[in-house]
């Protein structure tokens, strides 16, 4: 990891979480079309919904969108659908092209077990911590994460991720143990219609190269949005 004298900033603006009342930033619009807001060496204290302890951050990136699901049980079995990443393409700003972003992905029995079926929702229980793996595009190896399950009610999921393992590529470590996060919430907001508002961060302790990389990081997110929001993406055309 690189030393860094990077300062960072407090900004007007900020990401801010649907916890409690408040009105997501940014707010929630279609979902083949979600709203994206990337921040930049900010200096941020978390919401107390999120289990965040850091308040300097590389970058943040929120996605907010509205998604249909017939229940709790439906939104949770695509985040517990682990294997269904396997192939999904992004936007990849080095290639100017579409790319396959995850090349392989499973659950896990735990954090050094051996990979299993996908998560039930039944598994989804407030407290409960999933592992999972993957190997995308860029890193030298799969890397293992862990999930935790922070909420978990008919009307409102909250899933927390980040990495367990160390994230690595071209021989430098980009992401060390818990420094990539991502954070799920899901908010119903009628009989067929969730918010889903997915955050991601790189902490401080990320590597100084990740800064470089952010409106990658951003695609990444896109991406990884419309997968749970069971939206497909055209791959004949640059994202807008």
């Amino acid at each position: 990891m690189l030393a860094s004298t990077e300062s960072f900033a407090v900004g007007a603006t900020a990401p801010r979480p649907p916890c409690g009342n408040n009105d997501p930033i940014p707010a929630y619009r279609e979902a083949n079309d979600p709203a994206i807001e990337g921040w930049s060496r900010l200096e941020w204290p978390a919401p107390p919904c999120l289990a965040w302890s850091d308040s300097r951050y590389r970058f943040v990136i929120a996605v907010a969108g509205r998604i249909e699901a017939s229940d709790a049980a439906a939104v949770l079995s695509r985040f517990g659908a682990i294997s269904t990443s396997r192939g999904l393409f992004y936007w990849s700003v080095t290639e100017n092209a579409w790319r396959v972003l995850i090349k392989d992905s499973s659950a896990l029995s735990s954090a050094r077990g051996g990979r299993r079926d996908d998560f039930a929702p039944s598994e989804f229980r407030e407290g409960a911590t999933l592992h999972f793996v993957e190997e995308d595009n860029r890193s030298e190896e799969p890397v293992t994460y862990v999930m935790h399950v922070l909420e978990s009610k008919s009307d409102r999921i909250l899933l927390e991720t980040e990495n367990v393992t160390p994230i690595k590529a071209l021989l430098a470590t980009l992401f060390p143990p818990a420094t990539l996060r991502t954070a799920y919430i899901v908010t119903r907001i009628d009989s067929h219609t969730w918010g889903l508002y997915v955050i991601s961060a790189a902490t401080e302790g990320a590597s100084g190269f990740v800064s470089l990389a952010k409106t990658s990081y951003e695609n990444r997110a896109r991406a990884l949005f419309a997968h749970f929001a069971g939206i497909a993406i055209a791959h004949d055309k640059p994202p807008r």
